[in-house]
């Protein structure tokens, strides 16, 4: 497995990168004072927006709050692994990834030859379906014509037992390959015989577009399980990928919205009728990895499931993996269809039309989480909005700090008639109210930790000028420890930028709150900055002393004190009294 890449390997790749340079390279950028400005390319806006700081050195939408560094926006626009920006990056830097971040030399051939043995497979099954008639004519009535079949690699699995096998394995390499990619079986007696066998074969294709597993669709009636799918395998993890995703890359630059169905025909049905960005998950519930590799891919995710329980079974779990992670400018909606329907018979019935006038009545993922919370509950009590706060309560506490999930809190005050609950981000980074100087213009006020986190983000070089131990860290007041783990890890890291201080919260608690102190503006020369910063340390520390004061003569009082407490209190007297 690939190692952990160092963290001064990556300092060093970001400071190469010009994020401007990049960017500019992807979307036009226009120059806006110290910064630049363009049109989002994360979301639809008709006014810029998205801005870049050369300076800081990441990126922020101001509409949809996508952000990050250069690495990120390789990960976020061109829909790379982490790895592979990395690679991106390196390439344009003249770097070498350190080689003990790669794969070891065994792993790495192994996982190329998995590879090679996925694609060699595809092809067979290619080449197969233009000889089985009995293959062609189900597709034929299925309406899937030649166009969609090579855009999809639709192929044709022999009805032999080792028809893969005997083309394929022709060395005991090549053997243990095909047994190690998912697509032979073993029985109880040791004979190892082709898994998919008469079936019209899907192949599965990474964000790279290679094959990595298949799903098979059987021919005939009674001839095992309709559909099978390879098993988890080195290349493959069901709740990971999603069948379609790389083809739909393929038509849209930039994908409007996915609509995620539950089958393969669902999706080669709906390609058929120009309907070109569904997919489906591979037999499996969708996952946390699925809704981000969904929102990563496109704004609007609409999930269209069948409208029985087991249907709507499967839409709240959707809306379970995808509330964590419906960030302001991301939208989820959910498509239930009359009962023995699917994509694949309501597009054939009623044409593309007709199925997109069905997603204009999608319902949005906030109806549908109150609807489906309030199923049982007498909502004209207080027992009833009771209950229905405390079942929602848990739930909306997973969405992201921002405009929705305030939005979503106050809809379940409007619906109880309670108080909304404030945001769960941390208190000590949430913005101030901003008094305004007697001519109009705002005057910053910030707490001292919050003013203290601030400039350090803008001016990471002012943890110079402070050596630990650091007094306040014992200060009892919230931000303080995230100002002590700022300070060490600048002090670690003493080339840090903005950006990559950004990117080592991603995912964390901090990292909204942390963004927002991150796109202010902060007036001031950089003397003025060092000295607002060393006066509001001096002042923490000032409190810290204070705390212990108060803590040692309530405990004087209590019970009275040792000679060591003794001691420390009139040291800590005279400290006071000093400054």
């Amino acid at each position: 497995m690939a190692g952990r890449i160092p963290d001064a390997f990556l300092d060093e790749l970001l400071a190469r990168t010009d994020i401007v340079e990049l960017i500019n390279a992807r979307v036009p950028l226009k120059r806006q004072g110290r910064e630049y400005a363009a049109c989002c390319p994360f979301h639809n806006e008709r006014s810029p927006s998205f801005t870049v700081s050369p300076t800081k050195q990441f990126y922020h939408c101001f509409g949809c709050g996508a952000h990050g560094t250069a690495l990120r926006f390789l990960m976020e626009y061109d829909r790379l692994e982490f790895l592979d920006a990395v690679d991106e990056l390196a390439k344009r830097a003249g770097l070498e990834v350190p080689r003990e971040t790669r794969q070891s030399d065994q792993a790495r051939g192994e996982f190329d030859a998995l590879l090679g043995i996925s694609a060699a497979a595809a092809g067979f099954f290619q080449h197969q379906l233009a000889l089985a008639d009995a293959a062609r004519r189900y597709l034929d009535r299925r309406g899937v014509d030649a166009e969609v079949r090579a855009r999809y690699q639709i192929g044709y699995a022999p009805a032999g037992w080792d028809a893969l096998r005997e083309a394929l394995g022709t060395d005991p390499q090549r053997l243990q390959a095909l047994e190690r990619a998912g697509l032979l079986s073993r029985n109880d007696a040791g004979r190892v015989y082709d898994k998919f066998r008469d079936r019209v074969m899907f192949p599965i294709h990474d964000r790279r577009g290679r094959p990595i597993a298949f799903g098979g669709r059987v021919l005939g009636k009674d001839d095992g399980p309709k559909y099978l799918n390879s098993p988890e395998t080195p290349l493959f993890h069901k709740g990971r990928e999603l069948y379609g995703l790389w083809q739909v890359k393929q038509a849209h630059a930039k994908i409007p919205r996915l609509i995620v169905v539950e089958g393969y025909m669902d999706v080669v049905a709906l390609a058929q009728y120009g309907v070109d960005t569904a997919v489906a998950t591979l037999g499996t519930a969708t996952t946390g990895d699925h809704a981000e590799l969904l929102f990563r891919s496109a704004p609007d995710v609409l999930f269209c499931f069948d409208g029985d329980r087991a249907g709507r079974g499967a839409a709240w779990k959707a809306l379970e993996a995808v509330l964590p992670r419906m960030r302001d400018g991301r939208q989820a909606f959910f498509l239930f269809l009359p009962e023995g329907e699917d994509p694949d018979t309501i597009v054939r019935k009623d044409g593309a039309g007709g199925f997109e006038q069905r997603l204009q009545t999608a319902t949005p993922l906030s109806e549908f989480l109150f609807a489906e919370l309030s199923q049982d509950i007498n909502l004209g009590t207080l027992d009833g909005k009771a209950r229905l706060a405390e079942r929602a309560r848990p739930l909306l506490a997973q969405i992201p700090d921002g405009a929705f999930g305030d939005l979503m809190r106050q809809r379940l005050g409007e619906i109880t008639g309670l108080a909304a609950a404030p945001s769960a981000g941390p208190a000590a980074l949430a913005p101030a109210p901003v008094p305004r100087r007697a001519g109009g213009a705002p005057a910053p006020r910030r707490s001292l930790v919050r003013g203290a986190i601030a400039l350090l983000l803008h001016r990471p070089r002012l943890a110079e000028s402070v050596q630990p131990p650091f007094l306040f860290a014992a200060l009892r007041q919230p931000g303080v420890p995230l100002l002590v783990e700022l300070l060490g890890l600048i002090r670690e890291r003493p080339d840090i930028s903005t950006g990559i201080i950004l990117e080592h919260f991603a995912g964390r608690p901090e990292e909204a709150p942390l963004q927002k102190l991150a796109v202010q503006d902060l007036p001031g020369d950089e003397k003025l900055l060092r000295t607002e910063f060393a006066d509001a340390l001096v002042q923490l520390d000032r409190q810290t002393v204070a705390q212990r004061i108060a803590e040692l003569q309530a405990a004087q009082r209590a019970a009275g004190l040792d000679a060591g407490q003794k001691d420390e209190l009139r040291a800590l007297l005279s400290w006071r009294a000093q400054r």
